[in-house]
């Protein structure tokens, strides 16, 4: 079975990067359910930069946050998303974290240096 990668890269012009969406205690159920129509389509249209997305829990089984992983030039395309999204005016994001992440090992492989 070939090794999965994440996301295609480009030379050195893209990076990828995770951000780490934190959701706001007590507003998770509610805002989520209400925006979640508008929010799934935001990610479809952005599906050339956002490659994987989904959901956090608590160890409780409750809604927490989410996790994106996103192909993009520089850190400000990928803050430019995090504010584009639907959830963004809501509220429900307490907090964002964006990291840059570089692959190197997947499906038992080695994929590369680490940098």
């Amino acid at each position: 079975m070939p090794a999965y990668r994440c996301c295609r890269l480009q030379g050195d012009a893209m990076m990828i990067f995770v951000v780490l969406l934190e959701d706001a205690p007590g507003k998770a159920n509610d805002v989520r359910q209400q925006n979640m129509p508008a929010h799934l389509d935001f990610l479809e249209r952005n599906a050339a930069a956002i490659k994987a997305a989904g959901p956090l829990r608590d160890g409780d089984g409750a809604p927490a946050g989410g996790l994106w992983l996103v192909e993009a030039t520089d850190r400000e395309q990928v803050d430019r998303l995090v504010r584009e999204d639907p959830f963004w005016p809501t509220g429900l994001r307490q907090s964002v974290r964006v990291l840059a992440w570089h692959q190197v090992f997947a499906g038992g492989i080695r994929l590369g240096a680490q940098k």
